[in-house]
């Protein structure tokens, strides 16, 4: 019996030792530990971010609970500050950074590769950082998926130009469309929505060429975050289980409505953002102190809700029974985004369109007279509509919200939700799309590319 054992145990390593001096796996090994390291470099950054972030943001309200007419002092000044950050330090950390990482992945394999790092730093990622937390002090109404993405794209950079030239490595496009699928991964712990989102968004290289780093990646990143965090979901499990018959009716109603909001969302970011940058210095001073200033009048007198992400929105309308929001929370919802991404400073849309959708379709619950289970489920369609209206990125879409609330078997309306809006919703530049599946960061990044990255001129928000 020992003698068996003895011999088994020296054929498997016999069997590993050939594995390992077989030359396309120890290739295949070498390519793939500098995706690995960044990974888990990535998986670590994105925990301590999100840290920063909560922090701040449950320091603001703390704030607020002791003084809440200080929002009138500290959102134009956080707002300004953050703005300053980028405008002076890196202008292209401003906005989400998902535009930046798009115009790397076009450049990154031709004659300007040399320009993917004016787009994608330590430094860059450093600016990101600081300035999205003044954004959050200030109220901003941001996420902090999308900077996490940037941040994500550049770690791997600087991952990549550190192998040495014997290395064996795969191509720099290959890091960027890993790193930012890592990062979206980490942020939301949906490793589902991270590769989808490279898959529909990004790559226009052939997923074979580079699917073992990006699943590899995807996990140690995800695996990374939740060591330090605990299994976690984003949102958590709102009862979806007893919805009735006519689900389809509403589904169709909220996923248009809030399709049709988000874009509107994104044109009106867009032309704020593309009448400021004709502004002086001075004149935008003045411009990021107004919309403070009305984001403080409008907190102060109106709606709390129009502050922050919007996370609080969500646990309440999916979790408790006090799931109906008035219209005035629906409008400050998606004025919140409107004109935090006007000032220019770093924040990312995500978690906003998700907020600005649930409040839509809690409104639309009410009116339609659905409760339970019924309106959790319609609140979920317009969490997936609205996002959909904002990025075009229909799986994307859905199956982020699917894995935050771990709803599996509402997958179906998901996808109803967001395939009316990708069909029947037109974008922020009309209901052609452009030859790339999301048309506005897209052009965004051939901005980019086209103007040579000009330092101050970005029109980044997404």
């Amino acid at each position: 019996m020992r003698k068996r054992l003895k011999l088994s145990i020296r054929e498997k390593l016999k069997y590993t030792f050939d594995v390992a001096t077989n030359a396309r796996i120890r290739a295949n090994i070498l390519e793939a530990i500098p995706f690995w390291i960044a990974a888990s470099i990535t998986g670590t950054v994105a925990v301590v971010y999100t840290f920063l972030f909560d922090k701040t943001d449950q320091f603001l309200h703390r704030l607020l609970e002791w003084h809440k007419s200080g929002i009138f002092i500290l959102a134009p000044l956080a707002f300004l500050i953050s703005w300053l950050l980028v405008k002076i330090i890196e202008p292209n950390a401003g906005g989400s950074g998902i535009p930046q990482v798009m115009a790397a992945i076009e450049i990154s394999s031709g004659k300007n590769s040399h320009k993917v790092s004016k787009l994608l730093s330590l430094r860059i990622a450093s600016t990101k950082i600081i300035s999205s937390m003044f954004m959050v002090l200030g109220g901003g109404a941001i996420g902090r998926e999308g900077p996490t993405i940037q941040i994500a794209g550049s770690i791997f950079k600087s991952v990549s130009n550190r192998i040495p030239e014997s290395w064996p490595k795969l191509s720099q496009r290959s890091f960027l469309l890993t790193g930012a699928a890592a990062g979206l991964a980490a942020a939301f712990n949906t490793p589902l929505g991270g590769i989808v989102f490279a898959i529909e968004e990004l790559a226009k290289v052939h997923i074979s060429l580079f699917r073992t780093a990006l699943f590899t990646s995807v996990i140690i990143a995800g695996l990374t975050a939740q060591a330090m965090l605990g299994p976690y979901l984003f949102l958590g499990y709102p009862d979806v289980k007893s919805t009735g018959s006519l689900i389809f009716f509403g589904v169709f109603v909220v996923a248009i409505i809030a399709g049709i909001g988000g874009a509107l969302m994104c044109s009106s970011i867009l032309m704020l953002l593309n009448w400021k940058r004709k502004l002086s210095i001075a004149k935008s001073i003045a411009f990021i102190l107004c919309v403070g200033l009305i984001v403080a009048t409008v907190a102060y007198f109106f709606d709390i809700y129009i502050l922050g992400s919007g996370k609080d929105l969500l646990n309440q309308t999916l979790f408790t029974k006090e799931k109906y929001l008035g219209i005035v929370t629906c409008f400050a919802r998606v004025l919140g985004p409107v004109l935090s991404f006007s000032v220019g400073g770093a924040g990312g849309i995500f978690a906003p369109s998700l907020s600005a959708g649930a409040s839509i379709g809690s409104l639309l619950s009410e009116i339609l007279h659905f409760t339970g289970a019924n309106a959790n489920l319609l609140i979920l369609s317009g969490m997936v509509g609205f996002l959909t209206g904002v990025t075009r990125t229909p799986f994307t879409s859905a199956i982020l919200v699917l894995e935050m609330t771990d709803r599996h078997s509402v997958i179906f309306y998901l996808m109803l939700a967001s395939g009316l809006d990708t069909r029947c919703v037109p974008g922020a530049y009309g209901r052609k799309r452009q030859s790339h599946p999301y048309p506005k960061a897209h052009h965004q990044s051939l901005i980019v590319l086209q103007q040579g990255f000009p330092i101050g001129k970005p029109c980044f928000f997404y």
